[in-house]
Parts: C-alpha cells; structure tokens; sequence
C-alpha cells in the first residue's frame, strides 16, 4: 500500500495567501505608477515634444521649487475639483480628465494638439494653443509638475510650472 498524502486547506491559510497576493499587486502597481508620475516622466515628454519642433529648443530641466509649487496648486485644484490659472509668477499649464500614470500621458498629448491651432507665420493662435506654446517656449529653461485627484469624482488634475515663463 502505498502512501497517501492528503492536502487540507482551511479557509483562513486561502484568504491569507489571497490577501497576500493582493497586496503584492497592490505594492507593483504603486511603484509602476509613482515611475510613471516621476519627475523624469514628466521630463521625457517635455523635452521629447521639444525636440520634435526640429529648432534646436534646449532641453528643460526639473525643477523641485517648481514642482513644490505645481503640486500644491494641484491640491488646491483637487479640493474643489475645477481648474483655473494661479495667477503667479510661472507659466502654467493645466489638465482635468483621467486618473493616475496616463494622466501625464493625456496632458501632453492635449497640449501638444493644440499645435495645429498654432499660426507660425502671425505668431498668432487660430483657436487655443497656449499651452503648446508654453510647452515650446525658447526662453523656458525649467518645469516642474504636480498630480492631484478630485475628493469629489474621479478626475485628476496635472498643473505643471515654467520658469521663465512663456506667451505673456
């Protein structure tokens, strides 16, 4: 005769080895997106669309007093859910939509579609185009960014500073 094994599993061990799991997931996805809300992040998709332009922009650099300053704008931002412009001292640019990593991703993508409203030849915008403008600014050397989302809905908010600022 030869010998059984038997396995038991109670229901405690499972719901241990589940929570486990889910924490695990929970743990990966945080840092996947804090990389992707990271400084650098923010900085890849600036410079990139900066150098798209083909004009020989300089590359921006990150600037931690400018994220200090965007991030908590962002939280202000958050707390009644809307946007509008700070009025200080920086150029700015803002965004509303979509949660978490693809928030940034969203952002940019709306700032630099606003390109084709951009008249090169009268300097001039044919609808919206600050933002571009903003994001190609030859004077700009520097940018920092925050993320924040609504207590209220799902929205979240991107605010991102630029120093010296542009289209004033």
């Amino acid at each position: 005769m030869g010998s059984r094994m038997r396995c038991t599993t109670t229901a405690g061990s499972m719901g241990s080895v589940a929570t486990i799991m889910v924490m695990s997931l929970a743990i990966l996805l945080h840092v996947a997106w804090a990389q992707e809300m990271s400084p650098g992040h923010y900085l890849r998709h600036h410079n990139a669309a900066r150098r798209a332009e083909g004009v020989g922009l300089e590359p921006l650099t990150w600037d931690d007093d400018l994220a200090e300053y965007a991030q908590d704008y962002a939280g202000q931002l958050a707390n009644i859910c809307t946007i509008g412009h700070s009025g200080g001292p920086y150029g700015e640019n803002l965004y509303m939509g979509r949660t978490g990593p693809m928030a940034v991703d969203e952002a940019m993508e709306m700032w630099m579609g606003e390109k084709s409203d951009y008249d090169y030849d009268t300097n001039s915008c044919r609808r919206v185009c600050g933002h571009y403008t903003q994001l190609v600014w030859r004077d700009t050397e520097r940018v920092g960014c925050g993320y924040a989302e609504c207590r209220h809905n799902s929205a979240g908010i991107v605010v991102c500073s630029y120093d010296p600022p542009g289209n004033m």
